[in-house]
């Protein structure tokens, strides 16, 4: 019997029955990087490789209770927020992790599916931005949410400087904000970390052929298993970008629509990986 228990993340999420994205992407992530997954249901999908066909929000309370089950069970070492499902959701997440400041917050912002399906209205992005971003310690949305999460009704039609969404982010109250870039032009992709003083690093990536079904819920989830076992976050972002990198690379399309990255990859022995 081991005397190391592995370190626990909680994770607040919704299922995707293919397992390639959401609540089941978050465990297999966590698990493969050497965590103990808890598992806070926050909303049923109706969902295959292809896109979202509908969503069913688990009752607030319902939520919360989850939660601080197990939050008062055993020691939770970080904490992975991913679909949300409603602004009553949101709003009783916002109230449980409040009463654990110490405990670091990765949030992933699921604006939309990978097809585009609309999964936050303009009322739970108000809150997100009013209740939870004070309290996260790592945002990771793509370009699109970074822009949507902090555009101006009285801004000129022009999208603003990704540097500038992250700065705006920034004010709104988390620590630091990776904005990732495969939604942006280009050969390579361009993943930046940003803090109060402005970039921290910046990676560049070979562009993949293909898209990919859970991209964004591995790489907040592995940031999340780093952190919890005692990374600092510049060295955690690092990591988790070379470790969804890799479940990408390795990618396979079990379905007629996205690839879905293998997080197990390493089991299977490449030894060029």
């Amino acid at each position: 019997m081991s005397n190391t228990p592995m370190p626990a993340v909680l994770v607040f999420a919704g299922t995707d029955p293919t397992g390639g994205a959401g609540l089941q992407a978050d465990i297999l992530t966590l698990a493969s990087l050497g965590c103990h997954p808890l598992s806070v249901v926050t909303a049923i999908t109706v969902q295959d490789t292809v896109g979202v066909d509908d969503f069913l929000p688990i009752d607030a309370e319902w939520i919360a209770d989850q939660a601080r089950a197990v939050l008062e069970d055993m020691p939770v070492a970080a904490i992975k927020i991913g679909m949300v499902g409603s602004v009553e959701a949101l709003a009783a997440i916002a109230e449980v992790i409040s009463d654990y400041p110490d405990i670091p917050v990765v949030l992933d912002p699921v604006l939309t599916s990978g097809r585009g399906d609309p999964l936050a209205n303009e009322e739970l992005l108000e809150a997100l931005c009013d209740l939870l971003l004070p309290q996260t310690s790592v945002l990771t949305p793509n370009s699109i949410e970074a822009r949507r999460l902090t555009e101006d009704a009285d801004e000129e039609a022009e999208s603003p400087e990704l540097s500038e969404c992250a700065r705006r982010l920034i004010d709104m109250g988390c620590e630091y904000v990776l904005i990732t870039g495969a939604h942006e032009q280009g050969a390579q992709v361009s993943n930046t970390l940003y803090n109060t003083r402005g970039v921290v690093h910046r990676l560049n990536w070979d562009r993949l052929p293909g898209s990919y079904h859970g991209s964004g819920c591995t790489l907040a989830s592995a940031l999340a298993a780093l952190l919890a076992q005692g990374q600092g976050i510049s060295e955690a972002v690092k990591e988790a970008q070379e470790y969804t990198y890799q479940t990408l690379k390795n990618a396979y399309r079990p379905g007629m629509g996205q690839f879905i990255p293998d997080r197990l990859y390493w089991v299977r022995g490449d030894d060029e990986d």
